[in-house]
């Protein structure tokens, strides 16, 4: 199995630190995962959030190639009903070139309506215009940009979630951007139905975990992180919708649930609690690559340097053998 951490840049008012330093020590942060072994680096896309999730993955991801020489860097996700072709195309060509080939594209198709207004995108297409992006992109790599990508077939990963987005995934003969065993079912039906080779199969996903050597000291500080980073999202799904704000979410409850999807649940304890978790989690699908969280929502820099330390020392390990993808 192979580790991959998640940077979001978010930067809360509770926790609030100089922009600069926050994105400096998150290229350090980078490096250092590389040195202990981690396999890949991950960004991510929102906008208008008041704690300053990274807007801009691809230029976040240029930052990274330039710091780093072996991770693979990849983008969970960039949110493409918001981004023209051409330019998305255009953006992913330059990163791979900058990274020598090192590149995977993560699309989504995003869910908060006010940012959907803000690039004056329409938000009732968003799925299927997600799935038109992939194709454009293929085309465009192959056709028209210049300078092509290094990497032959640049990998696209969509950020899907349910059974039907599963399928469309496997329809396009992309990548699927999840962990959760009960989607590669229907993923698998979609590979078959278009014809793609059942061995294309490919899946990683965020572990929505954080581990520690600690659980009962790290827990109060954790805790409230979490909240946030829970929070801000919850909120993001209903605004603009008319829908209530949702209640605060209780951390407590969410490391009590056995819930399977990223905003449902969240595993948190010692190495070898996470790795039995998500053993069941993962189960016998084609899961290549676990996505980790460097940092919960602004998290002081010793925290995330000592998470970032368990996950590539401590949990890697445990979780060899964990899903099919070696036993097909």
């Amino acid at each position: 199995m192979r580790i991959g951490l998640y940077f979001d840049l978010r930067n809360p008012p509770a926790w609030e630190q100089e922009p600069g330093r926050l994105y400096g020590f998150a290229l350090e942060m980078c490096e250092e995962a590389e040195r202990l072994g981690a396999d890949s680096i991950w960004v991510s896309e929102h906008h208008m959030f008041d704690d300053g999730y990274l807007p801009q993955p691809l230029t976040m991801a240029a930052g990274i190639a330039a710091r780093t020489t072996r991770v693979r860097i990849g983008t969970g996700v960039v949110i493409a009903p918001l981004h023209h072709p051409v330019h998305l195309a255009e953006q992913a060509a330059v990163v791979d070139l900058l990274s020598g080939g090192r590149l995977d594209l993560g699309i989504g198709a995003g869910y908060s309506r006010p940012e959907f207004d803000l690039f004056g995108a329409d938000v009732s297409t968003r799925y299927t215009t997600t799935d038109q992006r992939c194709r454009e992109l293929r085309e465009l790599w192959s056709e028209t940009v210049r300078p092509r990508p290094i990497q032959t077939e640049l990998p696209i990963w969509m950020g899907y979630g349910g059974p039907q987005g599963a399928r469309r995934a496997g329809l396009l003969g992309a990548g699927l951007l999840t962990a959760n065993h009960a989607m590669a079912p229907p993923y698998l039906a979609g590979l078959a139905e278009a014809g793609h080779p059942p061995e294309t199969a490919r899946m990683a996903g965020n572990a929505a975990a954080w581990v520690t050597d600690d659980p009962d000291r790290d827990w109060p500080l954790v805790s409230r992180h979490l909240a946030h980073m829970f929070d801000t999202y919850r909120a993001a799904a209903v605004a603009g919708s008319g829908a209530p704000p949702p209640r605060p979410v209780d951390p407590d409850r969410l490391i009590a649930s056995s819930g399977t999807t990223p905003l449902s649940a969240f595993r948190y304890g010692t190495p070898e609690d996470v790795a039995r978790s998500l053993r069941t989690l993962v189960g016998d699908a084609p899961v290549e690559t676990l996505l980790f969280w460097a940092s919960i929502a602004g998290m002081p820099e010793d925290m995330v340097a000592r998470g970032v330390a368990t996950v590539c020392n401590e949990l890697k390990p445990l979780l060899d053998g964990i899903g099919g993808l070696g036993q097909r």
